[in-house]
């Protein structure tokens, strides 16, 4: 779901000639997770990223043998999301891959840095017993993703 939002909506802006802000490209994937984590979040813990669950059982919240069986379905679930864009909206996939700005190991250490952050905040807000009420830990969650 969070890979089918976080695309469908540049692949509509595209359709509709740039009428989706950046605000709106965010704000897709922002509540994309935040219907997940409130829906299914009590069944699987809503792991949504390889990332995640490699945080939670590197910090033993998570038991170490369920890591490749979450991280197989993760992915799972993303090619499945790719292929049903594919399927829904191929007729306005004609927008290509962008030339990158950035170099390989700046772009490296750009998404080291940002999932460092990312999982901090995950890690800090879901594990900590002290942590801030029921919503704000879900609303942060998906601001960072949203970022």
């Amino acid at each position: 779901m969070l890979i089918f939002a976080a695309a469908a909506g540049p692949i509509l802006d595209h359709k509709y000639n740039g009428i989706e802000t950046l605000i709106g490209n965010a704000a897709c994937s922002g509540l994309a997770v935040m219907i997940i984590v409130l829906s299914v979040g009590h069944i699987s813990g809503a792991h949504l990223n390889p990332a995640v669950t490699l945080a939670f059982a590197a910090h033993k919240h998570f038991p170490w043998a369920q890591v490749p069986v979450y991280i197989a379905a993760q992915v799972t679930g993303s090619i499945s999301a790719a292929f049903l864009l594919k399927a829904v909206y191929h007729p306005f996939m004609s927008g290509g891959v962008n030339v990158p700005s950035v170099g390989v190991w700046q772009a490296l250490v750009l998404e080291f840095v940002a999932s460092f952050f990312l999982m901090f905040v995950i890690v800090a807000v879901a594990t900590d017993t002290r942590a801030v009420s029921f919503s704000l830990p879900f609303f942060l969650y998906g601001a960072c993703l949203s970022q």
